[in-house]
């Protein structure tokens, strides 16, 4: 059971999706940040400055409303005229405020009178009712409440435009006038879109700056991380020499100290071991090139030996034959481990010729008289540009291990097919397809993935059998040097038997030319012409082969 991603998670996962470098990222959250700063502090400026600028502007048009009221709807007669209401307005309207006055009363004939300093400005209807309502209404006068009547205000919007309406009622007998003032907010307005412009274009020039300085930000801490990155590159591709230069006591260059560290030990532990290696290939060589001589002679006293098996005592002729045997299995040890220091020192070349595949592989099977244990499927014709002498290896190699651990018939097919990019083999063009099937039990599943090690053996109850374990290894050697690849697998459900597939390049001229260009040097042991890894292709017994299984 596996616990489910945490939401932290699923986030960086879909913002490194979004946003897939670390500088993109670092310049988005700063301008965010920025933005969310500058947008929060223009938002509380504009809102203070906002209610400062509507309550001066407010509360000096109802404080000079108040005392106008006062001063004129006060000192009014009982019994008036509607001019002379409509005188007082127009006189109240004559303010430095700048606003309209709406006075109502009761005139001498008993009608009520509303008069305003500019009609065609200001009506009743203007005013919203609630505000109406609670003007005219009478409060109860105790300790908290001094006056039956207050003044009370309220912000509207008139054909678009905002105002302030008030009003109040002359506080005496009744009945006493009522007045109304209206006055524009316009100029507060445009104050205020003036103030909303300018903290917009500060917060965008916020917002630009932040992203410069994100900017700056990222090239400064990415800079030292992409010099690590590719530091780290360098390292992977084997330049095991590089360092980085450290300057500072901050955390990356603590990390770039660390790294030159560990590249250093990683230099002086690469090394120790190519050095054991070098010194293991070499003695291994030495000790492969030292045996030839003596094996030599020994191989030309056994072959005397078995020509006379015939005339020795029945007693001895045993022992003969098994020197004979034991004389020949080390014989190919030698060779299969001069071959394996060949390919371990990058000194093994390829010699090209034009190749009938179907005759090279009838070559092989000839030699090693197994025509009447292999099948073979191929037609005559199908030129490759190879090495004859190493794919007479890896048939060699692969076919006497189908005989040897599978049983025969061994069936080996022959075909071309186009290169498929990104899989087969190297280089372009066609390529050569040969499969080697037997008919034993297969190979368990747990030894697949092993075959083609060296010195591999799949039981533990025969590490002395005739073969070294290094065939396959070998044979695959061979088929990377032309840049192909071997791949082994069981039959499929219903058939019996193991199918080893070969897989080389038609040609492999390019292949050999790469390898030239890139290996210059050679062994002094490396005596190319003379060793077939896999047995001498003139054997007939088939003994030099060796099976992974």
């Amino acid at each position: 059971m596996t616990d489910a991603p945490s939401t932290g998670g699923r986030l960086s996962t879909r913002l490194a999706g979004v946003l897939p470098t670390l500088r993109l990222r670092l310049v988005v959250v700063f301008a965010l940040v920025a933005l969310t700063a500058a947008v929060s502090a223009s938002g509380i400026a504009y809102w203070l400055n906002r209610d400062a600028v509507l309550t001066r502007a407010q509360n000096a048009s109802l404080n000079d409303f108040r005392k106008a009221m006062e001063d004129n709807a006060g000192n009014l007669p009982r019994k008036l005229s509607c001019q002379e209401l409509r005188e007082a307005a127009a006189k109240m309207a004559r303010s430095s405020q700048n606003y309209q006055v709406l006075l109502i009363d009761r005139a001498e004939d008993g009608k009520t009178c509303a008069t305003a300093s500019n009609e065609d400005d200001f009506t009743l209807a203007d005013v919203p009712p609630q505000l109406r309502k609670a003007v005219a209404k009478k409060r109860t006068v105790d300790e908290k409440n001094k006056h039956p009547y207050h003044l009370y205000w309220q912000r509207i919007t008139l054909d678009g435009d905002p105002y302030l309406v008030g009003g109040a009622k002359v506080v005496g007998d009744e009945p006493t006038p009522t007045g109304y003032l209206l006055k524009s907010l316009g100029p507060e307005r445009d104050d205020l879109n003036s103030l909303a412009w300018s903290l917009g274009i500060a917060t965008a020039l916020a917002l630009i700056g932040a992203m410069l300085l994100a900017q700056a930000a990222a090239t400064t801490v990415l800079r030292p991380v992409r010099r690590l990155g590719d530091a780290a590159r360098r390292l992977g591709e084997g330049k095991l020499e590089t360092r980085l230069r450290v300057s500072g006591t901050d955390e990356l260059a603590q990390l770039s100290r660390t790294f030159n560290d560990a590249a250093a030990s990683l230099e002086q532990r690469v090394a120790e071991l190519s050095a054991r290696e070098a010194s293991s290939r070499r003695f291994v060589a030495d000790m492969s090139h030292e045996l030839r001589t003596p094996m030599t002679a020994i191989s030309a006293v056994t072959e005397v030996l078995e020509e006379e098996q015939e005339n020795l005592d029945p007693m001895i002729a045993p022992a003969v034959q098994l020197v004979v045997s034991e004389t020949r299995r080390l014989n190919d040890l030698v060779e299969n481990l001069m071959e394996v220091t060949r390919f371990d020192a990058g000194t093994a070349k390829l010699v090209l010729d034009d190749v009938d595949v179907a005759d090279q592989v009838t070559a092989c099977i000839d030699a090693r008289a197994w025509l009447d244990a292999v099948e073979l499927d191929a037609d005559r014709g199908i030129m490759a540009q190879l090495d004859p002498r190493r794919l007479d290896v890896i048939l060699a190699n692969l076919i006497g291990n189908a005989l040897k651990h599978g049983g025969s018939p061994v069936r080996v097919s022959v075909r071309t097919r186009r290169r498929e990019d990104g899989a087969g083999v190297a280089g372009g063009g066609d390529e050569l397809v040969i499969e080697v099937a037997d008919q034993g039990p297969g190979i368990p599943e747990d030894v697949l993935p092993h075959v083609f090690d060296r010195f591999y053996k799949a039981s533990a109850s025969r590490p002395r059998s005739e073969g070294s374990g290094l065939g396959l290894s070998i044979a695959m050697e061979n088929a990377h040097i032309h840049g192909g690849e071997i791949t082994a697998h069981n039959a499929p459900d219903g058939e019996r038997g193991a199918v080893f597939t070969l897989r080389l390049p038609r040609d492999a001229r390019r292949i050999a030319e790469e390898r030239e260009s890139g290996d210059g040097h050679a062994d002094e042991h490396a005596d190319e012409g003379g060793s077939d890894p896999g047995g001498d292709a003139r054997r007939s017994d088939g003994r030099d082969q060796e099976g992974g299984r």
